[in-house]
């Protein structure tokens, strides 16, 4: 599985690229309609080859990008997918109650954390040292809940609240939570 921030930084990289492209036909499409002296009449032809372009490339970064998320093969594939771990977790009263006071998983383990609100909407989210995040999903009660994760990097993680649930969500934070251990794999070196 790539790691979420290269898939982040090269997705930066293309969308910005992209953006600039669009501010660029914008401020062509304003100036040539705002000269003055001679009527700027744009040319058909070109303003709309210069939207295809722009169409073409935000659709193929769509398609190119896809394949880049994470979890994508993991979602489109779980029905076939058996969980090395299963973590239960609770998260009530502003706090979240875990199955032991580490989650450990051995890297290329896949985890599923079942997370089971008894009381608000919370978010649960993983974050690397940095405080950078791995994942996140809201946390619905009378809902399942669940997310499954393959670490290929070991570390430590904590696990945070990433919805509002009121002043108190502020301490949903549980440092060092999840030990990942083990080898990376080869393709993050």
């Amino acid at each position: 599985m790539v790691d979420s921030t290269v898939v982040l930084w090269g997705q930066t990289l293309a969308y910005t690229f992209y953006c600039l492209a669009i501010l660029a036909l914008m401020g062509w499409f304003g100036y040539k309609i705002t000269r003055r002296g001679r009527q700027g009449v744009i040319k058909n032809t070109l303003f709309y080859s210069f939207v295809t372009f722009l169409i073409v490339l935000g659709v193929s970064l769509h398609i190119i990008t896809y394949n880049t998320i994470p979890w994508a093969p993991i979602d489109l594939n779980r029905s076939e997918i058996r969980a090395d771990k299963v973590f239960d977790i609770v998260a009530e009263k502003h706090q979240f109650i875990l199955p032991a006071e580490k989650l450990v998983i051995k890297c290329h383990e896949k985890a599923l954390f079942k997370v089971t609100s008894n009381d608000l909407t919370y978010g649960f989210g993983l974050f690397r040292q940095d405080n950078s995040m791995v994942f996140q999903m809201q946390v619905v009660p009378g809902h399942m809940n669940d997310i499954l994760w393959q670490f290929d990097k070991p570390g430590i993680y904590t696990i945070r609240s990433t919805e509002y649930s009121g002043p108190a969500g502020v301490n949903m934070l549980v440092k060092d939570a999840v030990i990942v251990t083990g080898e990376e794999t080869s393709q993050n070196n």
